[in-house]
């Protein structure tokens, strides 16, 4: 288990963040409702789901490498 305060768990949370708003951003409404601000504080949503779409491969890469580690290494 990690803790929010150490650093594997921001990059976890960071991870888990950008998946979700990417997944989000398929849904019509959510995407809708959700990502339409690219400003402010609404605006990170739209930004994690545009790094999540557009390097999905790496994000993915990194969420491989996390569980690994989280699993065998930590």
């Amino acid at each position: 288990m990690t803790n929010v305060y150490s650093f594997d768990g921001i990059l976890v949370f960071g991870l888990l963040f950008i998946c979700t708003c990417a997944y989000l951003k398929k849904v019509p409404r959510l995407n809708t409702w959700l990502l339409s601000e690219k400003k402010g504080v609404w605006g990170v949503f739209y930004k994690a789901a545009v790094i999540g779409t557009r390097l999905h491969v790496a994000v993915a890469l990194c969420c491989l490498v996390m569980a690994f580690y989280l699993l065998f290494m930590k």
